[in-house]
Order: C-alpha cells, then sequence, then structure tokens
C-alpha cells in the first residue's frame, strides 16, 4: 500500500469512527479568546479526573492553547453544529457566533451545551502533526441536552436502541 493510499484508508477508517463532537476555548494573557473544535477528545483518568484534546499544530489558536494554564470543554448538543463548523473555519472571527459568557478566569464558555469542563493543563505532548492537551477537570457540569456525535464527515444524534436482558 502506498502512503497515499494508506493516508486515505487511514482517513476513511477513522471518519467510520463515531466521536463526540466538543468546542475547546480558552484566554491568552492579553484577554483575547481562542477556541477550536475537536472531535479527538475522551476521558484519560478518573481519579484523577484527566481528559485530552488533540489540535492541530497548524492551528492559527495552537500558540495560544501551547501557552495557556487552563481551558474548557464543551460537548455539543446537536443544535450547536453550524457553531461546531464555525469554530473549524479558518480565519473567522470565532467568537462572533454563540451565546458566550465568561467563567472566573476569563474563559469564554458556551451557554446550552451537553456538558462543561474546565480543564487546568496537567500536560501536553507532541504526537505527529498534533499536540495532544492533558486537562485536569476542575468543574464538570452536565445539561439534559443530548450530545451530537460525528460520524463519516456528518452530524448525528443519538437513537437508543432498546433495552435487552443482555445490556442489563
Amino acid at each position: 500500500m502506498s502512503a497515499d493510499e494508506l493516508t486515505d484508508s487511514f482517513r476513511q477508517a477513522m471518519a467510520s469512527f463515531p466521536s463526540g463532537v466538543t468546542i475547546v476555548t480558552t484566554v491568552d494573557e492579553e484577554g483575547t479568546w481562542w477556541g477550536f473544535t475537536a472531535t479527538s477528545f475522551c476521558s484519560l483518568s478518573l481519579n484523577p479526573p484527566l481528559v485530552l484534546v488533540c489540535l492541530a499544530t497548524n492551528a492559527q489558536c495552537h500558540p495560544a492553547f501551547s501557552a495557556a494554564s487552563s481551558w474548557v470543554v464543551h460537548i455539543l448538543p446537536s443544535r450547536h453544529h453550524e457553531l461546531a463548523l464555525w469554530f473549524s473555519t479558518k480565519g473567522v472571527d470565532k467568537f462572533s457566533r454563540g451565546d458566550f459568557t465568561t467563567n472566573a478566569q476569563g474563559h469564554p464558555v458556551l451557554d446550552g451545551v451537553s456538558a462543561v469542563l474546565e480543564c487546568e493543563a496537567s500536560a501536553r505532548h507532541d504526537a505527529g502533526d498534533h499536540t495532544i492537551l492533558v486537562g485536569s477537570v476542575t468543574s464538570a457540569r452536565v445539561s439534559d441536552e443530548d450530545p451530537t456525535v460525528y460520524f463519516r464527515r456528518g452530524f448525528h444524534t443519538l437513537t437508543p436502541l432498546p433495552a435487552t436482558t443482555a445490556a442489563r
């Protein structure tokens, strides 16, 4: 398999793995808000509570997140799928859309999401063309909003399967 064929096959395989959709935000020392959309996000540890999110090294916000001591992860409901697309677009004012407020640290916090995780930077790891940001969760809030799912380059909603005796 050639390198190009492997890249295409890998991209298709990873698109076949459903994931949640997040927007991650921070504020730099000058008070400028930064953010990006991430589907590469997961829990890492329960004790202590840690999460990780991956950020492309060529992202405009990479320097801000590389220096940030903390950030906020927003798990998005399906009604925010257009905002997820907006935050994945280069060269736009990402905070010109959405209902953002600020937390005590001055981070932008999006209202009406499935969950919000406030994190302190715990570690950063170079990994290919991305940086893995590890955050120590300092606050977690959950709402009744169902999350959106990204699968095969599209946004989807959850449809619960019927309960079976085998699943119990």
